[in-house]
Parts: C-alpha cells; sequence; structure tokens
C-alpha cells in the first residue's frame, strides 16, 4: 500500500507524542521534519523529544547536523526524506514524518513542489525563511547548482538593498509578482528575485507553468500527492490554552538548561569571531528561537557594563521575548496549515486525508487524539473508509467546516496588494482588502478627505472669486484711463 502518516501542528501541540504513539502501536519508525531539532547538542533550545519519551522507536534526521555544517536546503530535506521513506517501507515498517517546518513536511508530501507557493519565502518564523527550493532544470539553473553554498547575496548583492529598492527591482522584472506582495514584505520580495536571478525567468511565469501541470494532473485524475495512501493528523489546541501552555513550556526549558545551551552557541560564535571566520547568523539554526533572543545578555554580559541588577532585569526581558517569540511562531504554524497545506489538499479534492485532532485537554489524551488516530489509521491499512474529519470533535468540525465555506464561498486565486488612496496603507489579498475598508481608521479617513476637499474647494472657489474680482476692477480702471 506505500502507506505514509505525517503529523503537523504548532510547537506544543503534541505532535511528538502522537508520532512516538502511533509508531509504536503500527511498527513504525519516526522522520524528524523540524529543521532546528535536526542540530547535535541542542536538545532543549531545539525543543527535541527527551530520550525517555520515545520507547525505543528509531527517530531519523533527529540531532545529525553539527553546528559547523552547512545549513541544509530543503531539496537537501527533501531527498533524504523520500530516501528513509523507501528505506523503512523495504523493512515493513511504517513511516511517520513529524515536525513544525511546514513547508519541509509538505515538499515531501506533494510531488511537483518545485517554487510554488509552499516556498516562495513564506517560510516560518523560527526557521528563519530557509524556503531554499529546486529550481526548474533550466541551463541558468544548472550553472548555479555548483555555487549553492554561496550566499545569494554574495552573488547578486542588490538582494541585501532596502525593501523600496527591492521592490522597485522587482515591479521591473516581475510586475506580477510585486503586486501581490506588500511593500515592507521583504522576504518575499527577495525570494521572488532570488528566482529570477537564479533562473532568468519571472517566478509568475514559473508558478503560472506550475498551476497548469497541477491542473492537468488534475484532470488525469493523478492527483499531487506524492503517495496516494497518505494521512495527515493536525494536532491543534485552542489559542488561549496553548498560549498558556507554552509560556509555562519557556518556562520550564529555562530550568532545563536552555541559557547554557544558549551560551555553548554565544561562545562558539565568539571562538569563530576570534579567528576571523564568519558565520551566517541568518540560517540555520542560528535563528532559532531561544538563541536570538538571548544574544543581548550574553552580550552585555561579555562587555561587563551592566551592574548585576541591570543584567538580571535584561535576562528577564530576553526571556520574555522568548515567550512571545514562541507563540507568534505557533501562530505562524497554525497559518501555514489553514493556508498553505489546506490549499494544496483542496487543489485535488484531497482535505479529507487533513484530520484535526484536538490536544486543548491533555487530560483527555487518550479519548481525542490516541483512540481516533488509531482507528483511523487501521482504517486506512485495512483498506476501509475513513470517517468524515469534522467528525472528530467540535474544534475539528468548526475549523474544518470554516475552511470548507471559505473555499466554497471564495474560489481560490492568486493574492493582489492594495494600496488605498485615503490612508496610504497597503494590505494584502481580496479579504484584507475589504476588511480595511470596512475599518474605522479607513471611514474617517474617508469623512476626513471629505472634508478637506470641502475645504480645498472652497478656499479655491474664494480665491478664483477674488482674482476675477481683481481682474474686474483693473478693466475698470483701464476703462476710466481710455476715457
Amino acid at each position: 500500500m506505500d502507506p505514509l502518516i505525517a503529523v503537523v501542528g504548532a510547537t506544543g501541540t503534541g505532535k511528538s507524542k502522537l508520532a512516538v504513539d502511533l509508531a509504536a502501536r503500527f511498527n513504525g519508525e519516526i522522520i524528524n521534519g523540524d529543521a532546528m531539532q535536526m542540530y547535535r547538542g541542542l536538545p532543549i533550545i531545539t525543543n527535541q523529544i527527551p530520550l525517555a519519551e520515545r520507547k525505543n522507536i528509531p527517530h531519523h534526521l533527529l540531532s545529525c547536523v553539527d553546528l559547523e555544517a552547512e545549513a541544509w536546503r530543503i531539496s537537501h530535506f527533501k531527498k533524504e526524506a523520500l530516501r528513509l521513506i523507501t528505506d523503512i517501507r523495504s523493512r515493513g515498517k511504517l513511516p511517520i514524518l513529524v515536525g513544525g517546518t511546514h513547508y519541509y513536511t509538505q515538499a515531501v508530501l506533494f510531488r511537483d513542489q518545485l517554487v510554488g507557493e509552499g516556498s516562495d519565502a513564506e517560510c516560518e518564523g523560527e526557521d528563519g525563511g530557509e524556503g531554499d527550493v529546486e529550481l526548474p532544470s533550466t541551463s541558468m539553473a544548472a550553472s548555479n547548482s555548483t555555487a549553492a553554498s554561496t550566499s545569494t547575496s554574495e552573488k547578486w548583492p542588490i538582494l541585501d538593498s532596502s525593501p523600496e529598492v527591492l521592490m522597485e527591482k522587482l515591479r521591473e522584472v516581475d510586475p506580477v509578482m510585486a503586486a501581490r506582495w506588500h511593500p515592507k514584505d521583504t522576504r518575499k520580495i527577495r525570494r521572488s528575485l532570488e528566482i529570477y536571478f537564479q533562473t532568468g525567468r519571472p517566478a509568475s511565469e514559473i508558478y503560472a507553468e506550475q498551476q497548469i501541470q497541477k491542473a492537468k494532473a488534475v484532470s488525469q485524475s493523478e492527483g499531487l500527492l506524492r503517495f496516494e495512501n497518505t494521512l495527515i493528523f493536525w494536532v491543534h489546541a485552542e489559542k488561549e490554552i496553548l498560549n498558556a501552555r507554552l509560556d509555562a513550556r519557556v518556562d520550564d526549558m529555562v530550568q532545563q538548561g536552555l541559557l547554557d545551551e544558549a551560551e555553548s552557541m554565544f561562545e562558539f560564535l565568539s571562538r569563530k569571531e576570534a579567528k576571523g571566520i564568519p558565520v551566517d547568523l541568518t540560517r540555520g539554526v542560528w535563528v532559532s528561537i531561544g538563541f536570538k533572543e538571548l544574544a543581548p545578555y550574553f552580550t552585555a554580559r561579555r562587555e561587563g557594563t551592566l551592574s548585576q541588577e541591570e543584567l538580571d532585569s535584561l535576562r528577564g526581558r530576553c526571556i520574555e521575548s522568548i515567550r512571545t517569540a514562541t507563540r507568534q511562531y505557533g501562530g505562524s504554524q497554525v497559518k501555514w496549515i489553514r493556508n498553505k497545506l489546506w490549499r494544496a489538499l483542496a487543489e485535488t479534492d484531497m482535505t479529507g486525508r487533513l484530520y484535526l485532532l484536538d490536544s486543548s485537554d491533555v487530560s483527555q489524551w487518550a479519548g481525542c487524539i490516541t483512540e481516533p488516530s488509531e482507528k483511523i489509521v487501521q482504517s486506512m491499512l485495512a483498506s476501509e473508509a475513513t470517517p468524515d474529519p469534522k467528525s472528530l470533535s467540535l474544534l475539528a468540525k468548526t475549523v474544518l467546516g470554516a475552511k470548507e465555506e471559505q473555499a466554497q464561498a471564495q474560489p481560490g486565486s492568486a493574492m493582489t496588494s492594495f494600496t488605498c488612496d485615503v490612508c496610504g496603507k497597503t494590505v494584502v489579498g481580496d479579504e484584507q482588502w475589504e476588511i480595511h475598508l470596512k475599518s474605522y481608521s479607513h471611514k474617517r479617513g474617508v469623512k476626513s478627505a471629505a472634508r478637506k476637499a470641502e475645504r480645498d474647494a472652497y478656499f479655491k472657489k474664494k480665491k478664483e472669486e477674488e482674482k476675477k474680482g481683481e481682474e474686474k476692477v483693473d478693466v475698470d480702471s483701464q476703462e476710466k484711463v481710455d476715457a
């Protein structure tokens, strides 16, 4: 049957636990799909599942990359993950892909995701935009493949320019993509330019070709899921509950030694700096949540210019920044699933493969997570019908039902950016544009603009009348002179 189980969801929802439970129940092995958890020696800061909780289940691509190593590209991850899936199946076991770097997992789940929507720089916060993708096999792309380790900004210095300069260049080479992105969304603008520089073709043109390929696959009933027997479990929790859980987890990580791991990374950088060896802090584990937020504290402690009281205060603010960043990252992961993953599934009518499991109440784990997930996997392995995803819980019905209604009301289309002439504000997408038009600030701006227009018209009319009066006086005066 070549089955594949994927487990996705926001950080802190219990993805790793579910993957272990399913692997233990169905003779499976786990493939890590979290970019940060690939790094060796940093189990706390990267939130790796503890050895004691792995139940002796083999975990692949976990703690396998050194700090010295080049950060993995998405093509490298996909190649290794697919190799492991084949290997695990050859031994009669069930491959289970789990992780929070969702554009990594999506590249494995779907075919022909070359430069498409799932990787056009809309990458998730913690992994820092590592959305490098396999480019079409054009001659220019092939010539660039040998320089994969070279920074794109070194080859094309304009990529380090300001958002205004980047947008101006994108408007020149690819006006279609320029219309999609917010002028301040540097990552997306930069990625569209990278694609143009690497391929010699506008990204919008490549995306359009991919849409044709997708439509052709659908018409031929090929589908886009790489493996026909795929199940995707979305472990989800209500936002307020998850945020409180994440705050508590950060505190627990601090108790376990988060600062010690972050400090070891800081010392590694200091040694490299002393040797004059540059380290790209914009990629890989250096953008992980925990390290970059604590960097100001370690820098201040090394400089020795602050008192102990000031250092303690700075330390507290840095830890609070970790809490905030973790909550934001969880939100971005959920956004990816709601938009990117859902859209990819909807394109070939495969949304029935996505099962939302409610982990809001961890005390009900067995009833809300274990039992339904095992029944669904068992049905798939037995070639039996699987249940309607909306039937699992009230949360599943609410979230998935809303997505279905939205899809029916608003058929998928390319996003476009809109700039309000009244407010000067730019938004992306029809939905956000409608929200802006109905907002109080916009309506207030319209009224203010109307009043200003009335004042301007009044003064313009008055000025014209005064001018006419002056001209009449001049004419009268001239007539008297002539007389």
